[in-house]
């Protein structure tokens, strides 16, 4: 028998808490042992004047259980709000997500039956760095921010996830065509440490066509 695991839960705003309550019921039917813990995060915390919607509880119970059950978050409109999704991902080094996608049929009719795909994306870099300039009054720049460690980071991450699950193919996805310098460092840095996995098909594709895509 499993011993209960804590896990840090935000209830979210809007829709949120009706989400939160429907999902710890699936979970607890299906015989998930979690104690949960409950944090206050988004709008309220926001309002109270928190411009990144976290207090010092909720990140002392994030450090402590290591696990965040999240429902959406509402961030106010206007200036001087942070995202609080960027700045959990910043604060604890969320670099990657990962996002399975998986064909239900025949539950649930589709033109995809054997859909098996898992997009990886960088979670910290690129236009996440959130880096703006009012230039004039009527311009304003936002900084495309790549590096190569954050690219050999999440490439990595891409390749040892192909081999850790048993996937064959992995695809990079970027606007090189358009942004030479920026995407074209992402797409050098995936063919240099694509030479470490002989083992696993890779090739490159223009975001237009979707995203960075692991086929089963």
């Amino acid at each position: 028998m499993h011993l209960p695991v804590p896990i840090t839960v935000a209830t979210g705003d809007g829709i949120g808490p009706e989400i939160m309550t429907q999902t710890l019921r699936v979970l607890e039917a299906a015989g998930a042992a979690l104690v949960p813990e409950f944090i206050e995060v988004g709008e309220q915390v926001y309002r109270a004047g928190n411009s990144s919607g976290i207090g010092p509880e909720a990140w002392d119970s994030l450090r402590r259980t290591q696990v965040l059950l999240k429902a959406p978050i509402t961030t106010p409109l206007g200036g001087g709000y942070k995202s609080l999704n960027v700045t959990l991902r910043k604060t604890l080094g969320l670099y990657a997500n990962v996002r399975p996608c998986r064909s239900l049929h025949p539950a649930v009719a589709t033109r995809h039956p054997t859909l098996d795909v898992v997009i990886i994306r960088e979670n910290e870099e690129d236009l996440y760095a959130g880096i703006e300039h009012q230039q004039t009054p009527d311009v304003v720049q936002c900084l495309k921010l790549v590096s190569r460690p954050g690219c050999e980071k999440i490439v990595r991450y891409a390749f040892e996830y192909c081999r850790q699950h048993g996937r064959r193919q992995l695809t990079c996805m970027t606007k090189d065509n358009i942004m030479k310098l920026t995407d074209g460092l992402f797409h050098r840095v995936f063919m240099e440490i694509g030479q470490e996995y002989p083992d696993i098909e890779q090739d490159h594709q223009i975001i237009d066509i979707g995203t960075c895509i692991v086929p089963a």
